[in-house]
């Protein structure tokens, strides 16, 4: 790591936002590549912006070792350029200008995984970049801005048997044989493009081909690149990617415009995935999928993930950010774009209720703590640090309400013009507004609320029926609590989907007074509060409100047990009648969490209710599953304004148990008539049965411990790794005799998988009990486990800091301390790295008082430790409260 990096970087406002005084229009670039030692030559083509003459040609660039420069095919002297922390002056430049530079740097000493770095061990490993956001600059001097867009020649020069494979972005123009087993080849990418897409891959690597042939008539080369022992495991990541290329063509009219497109897997990245173009990197975990080595859940990821991957070839790389502060208008539209995508060839049900069950827990708590933040922030120090689920999730659902606000066809059109104004530019939130709106002849500028506004809105609703005349008034009401920098809060669009129903479960008709503001049956309120009038109803109807989760707000009515009841059994709205159960449970909670005696109306008819889903044919199984699921501790946690873990739990083991003992005969029936569902394949209905039969079981293991043996039994009969690992989890989380056995067991038959040895790991890391902790602690030393992969940090040391509240918030701190030593011991290695475990001390406002000082001490230890990263260090300084 270069001291240089080692800082608190300046603040960048939105507000300073200038256009760019030098631009390059072509980008050559030379790799000499070695694991030790590679050279980079540079030759770009400059030109200043005219109306800005006295700008200084400034370069970034960074832990780069500078051998040679030249100026217009001459040598300069250092009176000519200086180097500074972050970049290399060159001084006396106007107008235009070839630059050449030839520099040095070290791949196997990057352990950021910014910029060039070795994935694996030297003897077998291979070299890969990631430059998002700003990791360009640690390969080459660059303009490294997104609004900075060139063609790029790309020549990769290395040992043939060392590195046999050579990829970079765009296409394949040219290759040819050196002296000394060396060869080259090189690559053009034509469409102009920043430098944070820039890619190269070179080492042993085999791989699977197809082709697909475009709409436009266009075949194109697939290749996706892996180690030769996993490549069997990479067919159904082929799959979805010539599923994504369909769906895009038959969706949005976008076709594929280069001759090849390439994905790479890797054990060792900071990310999920990256989308360069033409040559996309991808996480092992979220490529590699076979039935004995990852579960259903992995399945739908890989199409979840390959498919956003592509969708940015359009909405992140044809049409780019103007600046980083634009970053949702690329992640938010493209998570957008890959829920649709999953939810047309899986389950949407299934992946509406995931994804809320993520931003309630996740995103909910963040704009909820010192980290809140606007989807697209004012200002930042490091910009790794906002690519958070603020800017991916609830930008997604920003996307999401502007769909339902223009319809289908609306919103098709609102897409079709941004592309057409737009491709090969970078572009800004308002840009791609105005598309929408044009396209639709609407005024949409209310909508940068959204992103300009931090925190989440509340919306009250409140209804009143008139027998006499037979209507319904219904109160809409919205408020967002003060966020840090943000104290005043204005109303913002809120498009409200909703159904009635009559106590028999039958849907009524929706007749408003106000039929402007009815779109179908969707309510758009602007103002902070609003009354709607609806007429023709003979009786008190039952309201859903939010119907597939409409607007990301926290929703605050008055259902009673009973209305909620008929929405859980007759809401034709998947979404909606699972969170109609979801609501029960969570009254049921409150209540059980503040010590109510008597009566519990929401536990009974939540119980009657699943005992009723139970019993029904016609129910999806996915769906009854997360209806069987209580809410974890964090998403429990999340409303409330004073946290006590140790109650939380207590409460909510108290009401899952109560659900298993009631349901136990029913579980045990369904449990057995799904016993076939192991070996019936991956199709999505296959996934449903299985995700249901383990979730009978996990309840059933609450109940009694004699169901440990049935566990066990799933676990040896298991055909594939969902139901193993299920098994696996409920003996091990049920703290059963057997766990010690069978952990064993599993790690000695997956210890050369580190993508299924992730799992062994994060089953250990959220076991819910104290212990678990020096479970963790044994677990760093194990042979499996490198502190310098990402993969397995996340999986462990994270499992325990973001997953395992009860844990990581015992009472005697140690679990604050243990974390915060990792989190200085990682700092070292990966910067990005620890900065997202650094984010579990993000809720400590919220903790009741020992708690929250001792969380308060342990940041304020760590944050004054030497060599702090800038990453670590904003992270910590954002939570103190720091300016």
């Amino acid at each position: 790591m270069n001291p240089s990096d080692r800082q608190t970087h300046p603040l960048v406002r939105l507000r300073d936002y200038r256009a760019p005084a030098w631009r390059m229009e072509r980008v050559d670039l030379s790799f000499d590549l070695d694991a030790e030692q590679t050279l980079v030559e540079a030759r770009l083509e400059l030109r200043q912006d005219p109306e800005r003459p006295d700008a200084e040609l400034r370069l970034d660039g960074s832990a780069l070792d500078l051998l040679e420069i030249r100026l217009d095919g001459r040598d300069i002297g250092t009176d000519r350029y200086r180097i500074e922390a972050d970049g290399l002056v060159v001084c006396g430049v106007r107008g235009s200008a070839i630059l050449e530079t030839r520099s040095r740097i070290r791949p196997i000493a990057n352990t950021a995984m910014q910029g060039l770095y070795l994935s694996g061990a030297l003897e077998t490993g291979f070299l890969l970049s990631q430059c998002e956001a700003e990791g360009f600059r640690h390969i080459t001097w660059s303009i490294d801005r997104p609004d900075v867009l060139a063609p790029y020649t790309v020549t990769l020069r290395a040992d043939r048997e060392r590195y046999p494979v050579l990829l970079a972005g765009g296409g394949r123009e040219a290759a040819g044989e050196l002296d000394d087993g060396r060869h080259w080849v090189r690559y053009v990418d034509p469409q102009p493009k920043p430098s944070y897409l820039f890619a190269l891959v070179a080492g042993r690597l085999h791989s699977i081909e197809d082709a697909y042939t475009t709409a436009e008539g266009r075949r194109v080369r697939l290749a996706i690149w892996a180690e030769a022992a996993v490549l069997d495991r990479c067919r159904h990541a082929m799959d979805c990617l010539k599923a994504a290329f369909l769906w895009d063509e038959q969706t949005y009219g976008r076709s594929y415009r280069l001759d090849a497109f390439h994905i790479v897997a890797t054990h060792d990245f900071t990310m999920g995935a990256m989308e360069n173009t033409g040559l996309n990197i991808f996480n092992s975990k979220y490529l590699l999928a076979d039935p004995l080595h990852a579960t259903d859940d992995d399945f739908r990821h890989v199409l979840a993930v390959v498919g956003h991957e592509y969708f940015h070839n359009w909405t992140g790389n044809r049409v780019t950010c103007r600046d980083w502060f634009q970053l949702s208008l690329k992640e938010g539209l493209t998570v957008y774009r890959e829920q649709e995508f999953e939810s047309d060839l899986a389950s949407r049900t299934l992946r509406r209720i995931e994804d809320v069950r993520s931003l309630w827990r996740t995103q909910f708590a963040e704009d909820a703590g010192p980290l809140a933040h606007p989807v697209r922030p004012d200002q930042y120090r490091e910009i790794n640090n906002f690519y958070t689920t603020t800017v991916y999730d609830k930008g997604a659902e920003i996307v999401r309400m502007l769909a339902t606000l223009l319809g289908r066809e609306g919103f098709r059109r609102g897409m079709d013009l941004y592309f057409e104004r737009h491709d090969g530019s970078a572009v800004t939130v308002e840009d791609f507004l105005a598309a929408l709106g044009d396209a639709n002849a609407l005024d949409l500028g209310c909508w940068l609320g959204w992103y300009r506004q931090a925190g989440t809105p509340v919306l009250e609703a409140h209804s009143h029926y008139d027998a006499e005349r037979r209507c319904l008034e219904l109160t809409l009401r919205q408020h967002t609590a003060a966020t840090s920098g943000q104290s005043e809060k204005q109303p913002l669009p809120i498009p409200v989907a909703l159904a009635f129903f009559d106590q028999r479960g039958n849907r009524l008709p929706l007749q408003c007074d106000d039929a402007e503001r009815l779109r179908g049956d969707v309510l758009l309120l602007e103002e902070a509060e609003a009354t709607f009038r609806f007429t023709n109803l003979d009786s008190s109807p039952v309201t859903s409100l939010l119907r597939g989760y409409s607007a990301p707000v926290r929703l605050v009515t008055s259902f009673d047990a009973r209305g909620l009841a008929i929405l859980a059994s007759h809401e034709t709205d998947g979404f909606n009648r699972w969170q109609a159960a979801d609501a029960m449970a969570r009254q049921a909670f409150a209540q059980l969490l503040a010590g109510e005696r008597g009566g519990q109306p929401f536990l009974e008819a939540w119980i009657c209710s699943l005992r009723a889903s139970l019993a029904e044919s016609a129910i999806e199984p996915a769906t009854l599953a997360e209806m069987l699921t209580v809410a974890d501790l964090a998403a429990l946690a999340e409303p409330l304004a004073e946290i006590d873990p140790d109650a939380v739990f207590k409460a909510r083991l108290t009401l899952e148990t109560s659900l298993a003992r009631a349901l136990e005969p029913e579980l045990l029936e369904s449990y057995a008539a799904l016993a076939s569902a192991s070996a019936e394949g991956t199709e999505p209905a296959a996934q449903a049965r299985r995700r249901l039969r383990n979730r009978c079981l996990q309840l059933l293991c609450v109940v009694d411990r004699r169901h440990h043996v049935l566990a066990a039994a799933h676990y040896t009969r298991a055909s594939c790794l969902s139901d193993r690992l299920g098994a696996l989890t409920c003996i091990v989380h049920s703290a059963a005799s057997a766990a010690p056995a069978l952990l064993e067991e599993f790690a000695a038959a997956y210890r050369d998988d580190p993508t299924v040895m992730d799992k062994w790991f994060a089953v250990q890391a959220t076991m819910p009990s104290a212990a678990a902790l020096e479970r963790v602690c044994e677990l760093t030393g194990h042979p499996a486990f490198r502190w310098d992969n990402p993969n397995k940090v996340h999986a462990l040391l994270l499992g325990l800091a973001h997953r395992n509240p009860i844990v990581f918030h015992r009472l005697d701190g140690e679990g604050y301390r243990f974390t915060a030593a990792a989190i200085r011991k990682l700092d070292a290695i990966n910067p990005q790295v620890a900065a997202r475990l650094a984010t579990a001390f993000g809720g400590w406002q919220r903790m009741e008082p020992r708690r929250r000082a001792v969380m308060r001490e342990e940041m304020r230890r760590l944050r004054t430790a030497e060599n702090l990263s800038a990453d670590v260090a904003d992270i910590l300084g954002r939570s103190l409260g720091e300016s």
